[in-house]
């Protein structure tokens, strides 16, 4: 494994744990501790970004450049997750089954449609 995996690797490692844990400490109303895990999720959040840097810089590429098509594929990725957690949400807290089913159906839809942006159709 090169240097620069393994970096990746472990970085993306804890930075999803920290953002899983901090939104299971946020949305469980059992676990009280709302506060706490919107703290710890953008902890996460913030090591996943340093994560893409990083690589980024190791790979021996620029950092990001914005532009429309960057912004673009954000949007989709990130209105995508949202959705998808949303239909989570829906089955798994407020007992919405079949809502949930079709939320989490059109993130995943949108989820997918991340590969031919990214990597486009040949």
């Amino acid at each position: 494994m090169k240097k620069k995996d393994f970096v990746t690797l472990l970085m993306s490692v804890v930075g999803g744990l920290l953002f899983a844990f901090g939104m299971c400490m946020a949305l469980l109303p059992e676990w009280n501790a709302m506060k706490p895990g919107i703290v710890l999720g953008v902890i996460g959040i913030v090591v996943l970004l340093i994560t893409i840097l990083v690589r980024r810089k190791m790979d021996g590429k620029p950092m990001i450049v914005f532009n429309g098509k960057v912004i673009a594929t954000a949007l989709i990725g990130i209105v995508g997750s949202l959705v998808f957690g949303a239909g989570l949400c829906l089955i798994m807290v407020w007992q919405m089954m079949i809502q949930g089913i079709i939320a989490g159906i059109i993130g995943l839809l949108l989820l997918l449609c991340l590969i031919p942006v990214c990597k486009g159709l040949k």
